[in-house]
């Protein structure tokens, strides 16, 4: 009854998890949950009455399927002024969170047996999408030494002739590790000459610490942008999660054409009003609550930070962006399904085991909550690993 294409997939360990610290809050427990990957601030008020004004002024019939010309003209303006990237508007569209993009890409670009690089740790959706689309996921290892990058090195012996996409995440789900321009300048003359693609999820851009400049991956060199696809949205930045508004970027015409086929004939358009509601964050209007909300994270990860690492057993890697810490517990156990679920039912606390992100002997910690919660969780952590069977 149900096709092998559905059957190779594995639920999403973040959203079971999540899912479940729900349920189990719902039921009464005392639950503290650090595995949602959601900031804990509101929609900004002019998004809000944007949507408002829509609604009201009947903004809502269907629309082209990349967007809008206003929403598409507003993420041009967008990639130019914030990466310095040149794209046309019929390089771009809109779609339901950058995992629509991600899922749109693979498909339209994935035939049976490709191989798509992916960086480990990854984002638990990345290997899931190859799989269904046919494709080889090969994982390259990271280190906390290296502060989880991939070197050059890595990335040319991971090349076969099947190859057909990297997958960059900058700054990193779940480690918060940024590539820099360096960086970046080493990763692309490894691929010139080839035909690779790149997939660039930038959706925790703005989500900076430490005064690290974000370089997008498209803007390296005119070869990166030839071949790079610019992904990104306003969940994490503008605390837009529910509304579903995600895009993508690429000067590769039969690319962008294949997924607007594609959303054509299956979602067709993204919802009107979160179109219109996207345009104030889109062309800067609320930097100012984007600024509010990233000096609110970076003090907690600080906080979150020096509270692990005194830790007996424990260590973190400090983290430039995003809004997670990426624990290591090796010295204290080797199975993090294991160690997490303990340390639920124990300890009421929900985290994300590494083994979701492709690394054991980790857990993934959110910090976007408030200071009291990151407090009291941390300490039952701390209980948990000194008492740890």
């Amino acid at each position: 009854m149900i096709s092998k294409r559905i059957k190779v997939l594995s639920e999403s360990l973040t959203i079971a998890i999540t899912t479940l610290a729900k349920e189990m809050k719902a039921d009464g427990k005392d639950i503290l949950s650090f595995s949602a990957g959601e900031p804990d601030f509101d929609t900004p008020n002019i998004i809000k009455e944007e949507a408002i004004k829509a609604i009201r002024e009947g903004n809502s019939k269907y629309t082209p399927i990349p967007g809008t010309p206003e929403v598409l003209k507003a993420i041009k303006t967008k990639l130019k002024r914030d990466n310095g990237l040149n794209y046309e508007i019929d390089d771009i569209v809109t779609n339901n969170g950058a995992k629509h993009s991600l899922f749109n890409l693979f498909q339209a670009s994935i035939n049976k047996g490709d191989e798509v690089i992916i960086p480990a740790p990854y984002w638990v959706t990345y290997p899931e999408m190859v799989k269904y689309s046919e494709g080889i996921p090969i994982y390259m290892e990271t280190k906390d030494t290296h502060a989880f990058k991939i070197s050059p090195k890595q990335l040319k012996d991971a090349i076969t002739d099947k190859t057909k996409v990297l997958i960059l995440n900058t700054p990193s789900n779940p480690t918060g590790s940024i590539y820099s321009k360096k960086d970046l300048e080493a990763l692309s003359e490894v691929l010139k000459g080839t035909d690779i693609l790149v997939f660039s999820d930038e959706m925790y851009e703005k989500i900076i610490f430490d005064g690290v400049q974000f370089t997008s991956v498209a803007s390296i060199n005119d070869d990166m942008f030839k071949r790079t696809v610019t992904i990104n949205g306003l969940s994490k930045s503008v605390a837009m999660t529910g509304w579903r508004f995600g895009y993508m970027a690429s000067p590769i015409k039969e690319l962008t054409t294949a997924v607007k086929k594609l959303q054509s004939q299956s979602t067709s358009n993204i919802n009107a009003i979160t179109q219109k509601a996207s345009i104030p964050a889109l062309l800067g209007e609320v930097d100012d609550d984007i600024d509010m909300m990233r000096k609110a994270f970076e003090k907690r990860r600080n906080l979150a930070l020096k509270m692990f690492n005194s830790i007996d057993g424990l260590s973190v890697v400090k983290p430039n962006g995003a809004f997670y810490l990426y624990v290591n517990f090796k010295k204290v156990a080797n199975d993090s399904v294991e160690f997490c679920k303990k340390l639920l039912a124990q300890k009421g606390v929900a985290t994300v085991p590494g083994v979701g992100f492709g690394t054991e002997g980790y857990f993934r910690f959110s910090f976007a909550t408030d200071e009291k919660s990151i407090i009291d969780g941390i300490n039952r952590i701390e209980d948990f690993v000194k008492n740890y069977k």
